[in-house]
């Protein structure tokens, strides 16, 4: 197969991001939000990651935005200035083409660049998405924790399956690199 063409994502490719993710919360669980977010909120999440300085991204195939990945800070608290959360989507005709890994491996590499030392994927309904897990684990994440019962969605309790990679020296040196915020 061909490699999937993986680029930062722009304003334009917004709309395309908006459909993908809105057809997940209206139809998936992997995400636990209910009413998917507006045109207006899903340009502000990308600006909001853009001004971090943190990779936003989004794969081509046929001409089209076949999906998409980011990173936020894993938590607010200074301490874990060095730990970012991904979220990996892709539109349902894109998938088993290696789009997630793509865009998967491109982020992390950006992280790695930005100064991140850890990332964490927090997989939603781990039990209905195997796609996710699997694309983790060829991504080099492991499995480090599940939390059961957190989330409510279609009438069902939802797990969420927490897990992580190491990104650049991990915890084996000091951060050297002052454009992580502090």
């Amino acid at each position: 197969m061909d490699s999937v063409p993986v680029r930062v994502a722009t304003a334009l490719d917004l709309a395309a991001v908006a459909a993908i993710y809105a057809d997940e919360v209206r139809r998936g669980t992997a995400s636990f939000e209910i009413e998917p977010p507006s045109l207006a909120e899903i340009k502000q999440r990308w600006v909001d990651v853009c001004n971090l300085g943190l990779p936003y991204l989004v794969a081509h195939l046929d001409e089209n935005v076949a999906g998409y990945t980011y990173a936020v800070p894993y938590r607010t608290r200074p301490a874990y200035r060095y730990t970012l959360e991904n979220s990996v989507y892709v539109a349902p005709w894109a998938r088993q083409r290696g789009v997630g890994l793509a865009l998967l491996r491109g982020l992390i590499s950006g992280c790695e660049i930005w100064g991140a030392r850890q990332m964490i994927a927090i997989v939603g309904d781990p039990t209905a998405n195997h796609g996710s897990i699997r694309l983790h684990e060829k991504a080099g994440f492991v499995s480090v924790g599940t939390l059961s019962g957190v989330g409510r969605k279609f009438d069902s309790w939802l797990d969420s399956l927490i897990m992580q990679r190491t990104l650049g020296y991990g915890i084996s040196s000091s951060p050297r690199d002052r454009r992580v915020p502090a």
